[in-house]
């Protein structure tokens, strides 16, 4: 992987920026926002609304992105509905699907975890070691309708055995939602194998636009759910008393979409395909296994290099994280994340008030790490 021809297609890193804030939102490279442009500037038109050039233009590079995605994740037996980010698309499925309890772990991001308290709600402990506890999964599973684990942390970069989680869960004959937001930017998934029943995802972190995502859900259950928005778009004809719905996935999709972030999305996933998702991952774990034997910081979550990817999560003493992520951004450019990271009952379960989050993607470089470590040595020189 050529790091230094990969980093020269992202303008920001020109003025000196050292962004470690891709679980985020990652970067976007030249060649997505030229895609976005040539909708804007060439067919700037509604998909699917009407017969004109224009707008059979839209309609073709749409479903060009359909296709891409679906080849990326490797799925035949599931359609994929857009949406404008992981959290609408398990929203989308908090209210259409008909369940009544819902398994969740003790580490979900709010938008897994939210949208499923209106229903019976269990959760699935950590170990001590702070992963994924099967046994106590496994004597949990039997009670429940539905299964919905994020897929990657965002807190730490551990990954779930998901693997292990759907084969437990369909043996058991529940269905399973796998959020993969953190794990679609940088891991090989082939959802064919996995056989989860849905999973969701956001375009931000991977290259993509914002307000651009997308829910992979297993047709024969998608034609069993009912819309819960409903307009433009959704319906072949209507009366005044009644409406007939479209097919899957058009169902779901109401109203005018975000064509451009669609059509930019695409470009996102070719640059990944191009790049290649195991280069990539490799570079995050070799960057976090560097800081991880560098730096002396109270470590946030799991510790085990193995089991993890692009974060370095941590503390410095009884620092406030977001003063050590203002000196970080003051002194050299150093953008992180500080706080809860949308994941507040985590935090609030181990009484951790917060911590420094610096996460990795294919545009950053061990140099730049060098200068961190630098950087937070300072700091803590100052505790």
């Amino acid at each position: 992987m050529n790091l230094d021809k990969i980093r020269q297609d992202f303008p920001v890193l020109e003025k000196g920026v050292i962004y470690f804030d891709s679980a985020c939102m990652s970067l976007k490279p030249r060649q997505v926002v030229n895609k976005i442009n040539e909708y804007y500037n060439e067919y700037p038109a509604c998909a699917g609304r009407s017969y004109h050039k224009l707008s059979r233009k839209v309609t073709e590079e749409v479903e060009k992105t359909r296709s891409s995605l679906k080849k990326f994740v490797n799925v035949k037996n599931h359609e994929l509905v857009f949406t404008r980010n992981t959290t609408e698309a398990i929203n989308l499925v908090s209210n259409s699907l008909k369940i009544k309890s819902v398994l969740t772990s003790d580490r979900e991001h709010n938008s897994n975890l939210l949208p499923w308290m209106k229903f019976k709600h269990d959760i699935v402990k950590s170990t001590k070691e702070e992963t994924f506890d099967l046994e106590d999964f496994k004597s949990k599973v039997k009670n429940v309708d539905l299964i919905a684990v994020l897929f990657t942390s965002n807190i730490d970069g551990y990954t779930l055995p998901v693997k292990e989680i759907v084969k437990i869960a369909h043996e058991n004959k529940k269905l399973v939602l796998l959020d993969a937001a953190q794990a679609m930017p940088s891991k090989e998934i082939n959802l064919s194998k996995l056989d989860a029943d849905f999973l969701a995802f956001s375009g931000h972190k991977m290259l993509g636009p914002t307000g651009i995502g997308g829910l992979f859900a297993k047709k024969v259950i998608l034609e069993k759910m009912e819309p819960f928005i409903l307009g433009g778009e959704t319906v072949s004809n209507s009366t005044y008393k009644s409406f007939n719905l479209l097919e899957v996935p058009q169902r779901f999709e109401a109203g005018l979409q975000d064509y451009a972030g669609i059509i930019g999305l695409q470009e996102a996933v070719n640059y990944l395909r191009k790049v290649g998702l195991n280069e990539i991952e490799s570079n995050e774990k070799r960057l976090v296994k560097f800081l991880q034997e560098s730096l002396d910081v109270d470590l946030i979550g799991v510790k085990d290099l193995k089991l993890k990817s692009n974060i370095f999560n941590f503390n410095i003493g009884k620092m406030n994280s977001h003063e050590v992520a203002q000196m970080l951004d003051s002194s050299k450019n150093i953008a992180v994340r500080s706080g809860m990271h949308c994941c507040h009952s985590w935090f609030n379960s181990r009484n951790i008030k917060g911590s420094v989050r610096a996460s990795f993607y294919l545009y950053n470089t061990l140099e730049e790490c060098k200068i961190f470590v630098e950087e937070v040595n300072k700091i803590k020189r100052l505790n």
